[in-house]
């Protein structure tokens, strides 16, 4: 784990609201030259305190207007192996996220689709379908606000 002083929990905080600010404007803001602001984000970087920075889409503008979490729970790990679900699961492109839990179901798969009609169609003819689905628990998203995260 790297030091962190509270310029670079600041800097971090900034990018987490807006990862698109230069190191120029960054720098600025928290009285830094660019190039000191670029070496300690470029350090954070090489440290992996900053993992990558990401676009994030919004589904509902893109006519994807409801969410839905699944818990999947395979039938059997013995004759499917989790490769295989994974792999399967990743080429379905309403599936956003596989996270592979502890507890009662095996994975979390966050899906999005167009409206309810949509979601059961994605669910009966691709994710029921999968090698070794099991039980299926879903959870539709109502409303989802952002955390600052563990620097908040």
């Amino acid at each position: 784990m790297t030091d962190l002083d509270e310029t670079d929990r600041a800097l971090l905080r900034a990018l987490a609201a807006d990862a698109t600010q230069g190191a120029g404007a960054l720098g600025r803001r928290f009285g830094l030259s660019q190039p000191a602001a670029w070496r300690r984000i470029r350090r954070m970087e090489q440290a992996g305190i900053l993992a990558g920075r990401k676009v994030e889409l919004n589904a509902a503008a893109l006519g994807f207007g409801v969410t839905v979490f699944l818990g999947v729970k395979l039938a059997s790990k013995g004759r499917v192996s989790l490769e295989d679900f994974e792999r399967a699961v990743t080429a379905i492109p309403e599936v956003q996220t596989v996270q592979h839990v502890l507890g009662m179901y095996d994975y979390r798969l966050r899906v999005v689709a167009r409206d309810l009609s949509d979601f059961e169609r994605v669910l009966r003819r691709r994710i029921m379908t999968l090698p070794g689905v099991g039980n299926v628990e879903a959870n539709v998203l109502l409303s989802e606000e952002r955390r600052p995260g563990p620097l908040g």
